[in-house]
């Protein structure tokens, strides 16, 4: 009996001991700050910008990161979609910090901005668009710039889309990045694709999970709860490369050392508390296409091939129904549904030789100006 006592002493302190120096790292790894760009001679880069700012936007306070190396160039507000990913900028350098002032929101209820004392009730589409309204015009004002450009990924789309529609005269431009549409018909291509894909690999174990809960005319909870996981393993998630979102999303967001160890637990405690995205019924309910019909700027899409998380071919469709100044619609040969992570130098290439200048000489095809 001392013997079995002094093994599970022995367990007991290994795991104590684990636990302790897992934190001890954790701690290290989340100083919480911004960290400066530097010239070659490690000095603070001349006229650069990189700074974790709490705002306060609509009623609450809300936090982003805003990075520039040079201040002179134009904002670029990004919208995320259903959790916070500038610590993805980490593993995946996109580089826009070299053509734009870049702000990184953390929206309403995610991340830097979440708080349990925030109303349910304000965690809505109309408090969403107006807070968009609201950051946008603070950014102009503090930059000095009449215009800004705005891009929204996944559901930041859903959101990015009607802010310019609605206000176009805020923008300069719009980039959807993994652009919804009818995201109900996009989840019901997904899943027969994926049924396909499991049932040819031979994987019977993760295809009757699938048809026990099939996405017919609503979505039901068994799917959401396996939806990820499904679409990391076949390489139509986040990323085409990323398979499992332990490895591909929480230990990255972890070892992001701008965020406390505070943050790290709010982005994932708010991830969880909204599920897929806090208007996620809303988007399964509403067919953007009838909503959004003309936008009086240009639009773009950015759009990855392997992307099944938002439908790929619907997002084509989607822009071909906009009535625009100027639109295009770019494909991503090697990407899902971050192709601003993914293929970073096709997305620089875009952004300077197109989307600056006013023009869609890189876009798959011209589509006819109205």
């Amino acid at each position: 009996m001392n013997i079995i006592f002094k093994v599970l002493a022995i367990i007991l302190a290994i795991l104590l001991g684990s636990i302790l120096i897992l934190v001890f790292v954790l701690i290290i790894y989340s100083p919480g700050k911004s960290e400066s760009y530097l010239d070659s001679n490690g000095k603070v880069l001349t006229n650069s910008i990189s700074e974790k700012v709490f705002v306060n936007i609509g009623g609450i306070r809300q936090g982003m990161f805003i990075k520039s190396k040079n201040l002179d160039n134009p904002v670029l507000l990004y919208l995320h979609g259903g959790i916070p990913d500038y610590f993805l900028s980490g593993k995946y350098p996109t580089g826009l910090e070299d053509y734009f002032t870049v702000v990184w929101w953390e929206q309403r209820g995610s991340g830097l901005s979440y708080s349990a004392d925030i109303p349910k009730e304000t965690m809505n589409k109309e408090q969403m668009l107006s807070d968009t309204k609201e950051l946008t015009n603070y950014l102009r004002s503090r930059f000095g710039q009449e215009k800004i450009y705005l891009m929204g990924r996944s559901g930041g789309s859903y959101l990015g889309i009607q802010a310019v529609a609605r206000t176009p005269e805020l923008y300069h431009a719009y980039i959807g990045v993994g652009q919804m549409s009818d995201h109900l018909k996009s989840e019901k291509m997904a899943y027969e694709y994926m049924l396909e894909k499991y049932r040819d690999a031979g994987n019977r174990k993760m295809l009757r999970k699938l048809e026990a809960s099939p996405v017919t005319d609503s979505i039901p909870y068994g799917y959401l709860k396996l939806r990820d996981q499904a679409m990391h393993l076949i390489g139509i998630g986040t990323t085409h490369e990323m398979n499992s979102i332990i490895t591909g999303l929480f230990i990255p967001s972890l070892t992001c050392r701008e965020h406390t160890l505070k943050e790290k637990f709010n982005l994932w405690k708010s991830k969880a508390q909204s599920g897929v995205h806090p208007l996620w019924d809303e988007m399964i309910a509403t067919d953007l296409v009838n909503e959004v019909n003309e936008v009086k700027i240009p639009v773009y899409f950015f759009h990855g091939i392997y992307d099944y998380t938002v439908s790929y071919p619907l997002a084509k469709k989607f822009l071909e129904e906009i009535h625009a100044p100027l639109k295009g619609f770019y494909t991503f040969e090697y990407s899902a549904h971050s192709p601003i992570f993914e293929e970073p130098q096709r997305v620089h290439e875009i952004m300077v030789s197109d989307i600056l200048q006013g023009k869609i000489t890189m876009a798959d095809k011209l589509i006819i100006n109205y």
